[in-house]
């Protein structure tokens, strides 16, 4: 072999090389971020989950809060924690069966 068909091969072999380093160096870099939305997209979820939740709860809160803002509503609610009773009417109180 000549010099000059060693140069061009080595020539060619250093491309390559360089190429297969780039395309490493982008694999790598796809490989982070596709780690990255998939962990995010976890948190997504389970952040779409809590809100479902606490609009769930919100709106168990809002009709607790329209019950007790009317008065026929809000009158049992405080018998029953203040142990009250009407005309009329009388408090039992009842055990909780027992286990055999």
């Amino acid at each position: 072999m000549t010099a000059r068909t060693l140069l061009r091969l080595a020539s060619r072999i250093g491309v390559v090389s360089v190429v297969l380093v780039v395309l490493s160096l982008i694999a790598v870099q796809y490989a982070r971020m596709i780690g990255r939305n998939l962990a995010m997209a976890h948190e997504l979820r389970s952040v779409e989950g809590d809100l479902a939740m606490l609009r769930t709860k919100r709106e168990h809160q809002l009709r607790e809060i329209a019950r007790l803002s009317d008065p026929h509503g809000a009158i049992p609610e405080i018998h029953d924690r203040l142990h009250l009773v009407g005309d009329k009417e009388a408090i039992i109180y009842l055990k909780g069966a027992q286990a055999p």
